[in-house]
């Protein structure tokens, strides 16, 4: 006999949370992840009475549960927000086509209008071409990029100002370990906000895509829970993975995070808790632009600064202190004793004092300390020359000379990316048209009529 439901002890519990390992029954659970959902929109302040959100709409799990739980919401709580779908068509064959389908059911399900941009209309170029131009290795960059510009100018096209993604626990949780791999701690600041994008001072223009909010309801649900909610509830959703998606590098990350799941429930919200922790320690994470200031990182940043990099090699000698270190916390653990960690000091005239009995006393100490932090904040290059370490500067918000978009560079990534895809486009196209002639050979006609060569 099935145990009873800890929260309401009269249904039978028919699921166990993967968040906390509780058995509920399945209108508890609703109820649960509903109330869940909604304190997080509260605390954070993310909606106001009378604005327009358009909920980023790809078909699968995570949207179709935003989109239906939104709804559910809004006409229990009464939020007073006018809810649409947007969905960007990124031209995958075999993929995007599918789910658009099933986007295009969910709209008259939840009586929500439905806008789709693609890429092809906005870059003039799909992914299946692009795949084809660059190959599967780092085609996601191309996408992200694209993406998140497509949702601003699809938001923009609507007049609205506020999207709303399924970016769930587990996906911030990847991304967390995707930015601290690559060591990019501004990237992880903004990663980790609910609020990933604000109204920007950089333009002036109601109609500007650059004033675009963007938040994550769902940041602190499962996955898990989200597929349970979704099959309790029978939505309609797509449930075939991109077929490009594999050869990314999130999907080290995710792999990393299911495998923590499985030791310990509670890691994925761990991984997001010291994620928001650590980006707080970052110089400028979030109070001079709100998240969205562009990032310094590579176009291909899918594949550099990765874990594998030359980035993260350190020398044999370095290791080797790293390994007798080891031994030493070992040996001290043994015999609960406590290990001295000293730093290195340059040795220099001054040290001693005027009875010259060197570093033996308080003016000795002094001195020791304070050559050590002048050894910390100096460093010498090859010829021996002291130099200071320069500042990162402050990156400033401004607006891509090119598409007007929000960037902090001159030319937007995306623009960079295309600019490198149409320079590798063919500039001309050879078309080969055949005709039947008068000649024939054992019964079968053939022959070219003409070549033509078109150029652009």
């Amino acid at each position: 006999m099935a145990p009873a439901c800890e929260t309401c002890k009269a249904n039978p519990a028919q699921i166990v949370r993967p968040k906390d390992r509780s058995k509920l029954c399945t209108e508890c659970f609703f109820s649960v992840f509903e109330a869940e959902i909604h304190h997080t929109i509260t605390s954070n302040a993310l909606f106001h009475r009378g604005e327009k959100i358009a909920i980023g709409a790809s078909g699968g799990k995570d949207s179709t549960v935003l989109a239906s739980v939104l709804k559910t919401l809004d006409e229990r709580h009464d939020y007073g927000v006018e809810l649409i779908l947007l969905s960007i068509d990124e031209g995958i064959k075999g993929y995007r086509d599918d789910s658009l389908m099933t986007v295009k059911r969910n709209a008259k399900q939840y009586e929500m209008p439905l806008t789709i941009v693609g890429y092809d209309e906005l870059y003039g170029w799909t992914m299946d071409q692009v795949v084809e131009q660059v190959g599967k290795k780092g085609n996601c960059t191309y996408c992200g990029v694209f993406r998140r510009q497509a949702l601003d100018r699809g938001a923009a096209r609507l007049g609205v100002r506020h999207v709303v993604t399924g970016h769930n626990a587990d996906d911030v949780a990847e991304t967390v370990l995707m930015n601290l791999l690559r060591g990019d701690l501004p990237r992880l600041s903004r990663s980790t906000s609910i609020v990933t994008s604000t109204p920007s001072a950089a333009s002036t223009d109601p109609n500007s895509h650059s004033n675009i909010k963007r938040s994550k309801p769902l940041k602190y649900a499962y996955e898990k829970e989200i597929v349970l909610y979704a099959h309790h509830k029978r939505l309609d959703y797509f449930t075939t993975e991109c077929i490009y998606s594999p050869e990314a590098f999130r999907g080290s990350a995710r792999a990393l995070i299911k495998n923590l799941e499985r030791l310990r429930p509670s890691a994925i919200l761990d991984v997001v808790r010291s994620g928001e922790d650590m980006a707080k320690l970052v110089p400028g994470s979030d109070e001079g632009c709100g998240g969205a200031c562009s990032s310094a990182v590579p176009a291909a940043e899918e594949e550099e600064g990765g874990c594998g990099s030359a980035n993260g090699r350190t020398a044999g000698g370095e290791m080797a202190n790293l390994e007798q270190q080891l031994v030493q916390g070992d040996v001290a653990t043994e015999h609960d004793l406590e290990v001295e960690i000293t730093l290195k000091t340059v040795a220099s005239q001054g040290t001693n004092d005027v009875n010259g009995n060197g570093n033996g006393n308080s003016n000795g100490k002094l001195a020791h300390v304070a050559q050590s932090s002048n050894a910390r904040k100096v460093r010498k290059n090859k010829g021996g020359q002291a130099f200071i370490p320069r500042k990162t500067p402050k990156q400033v918000m401004g607006q891509c000379r090119i598409c007007g978009y929000l960037s902090s560079q001159d030319v937007c990534k995306a623009c960079v990316l295309l600019e490198g895809l149409n320079k590798s486009r063919p500039k001309n196209n050879i078309e080969i048209g055949y005709e039947p002639e008068d000649s024939e050979v054992q019964g079968i006609t053939n022959g070219v009529k003409q070549v033509h060569v078109k150029g652009d």
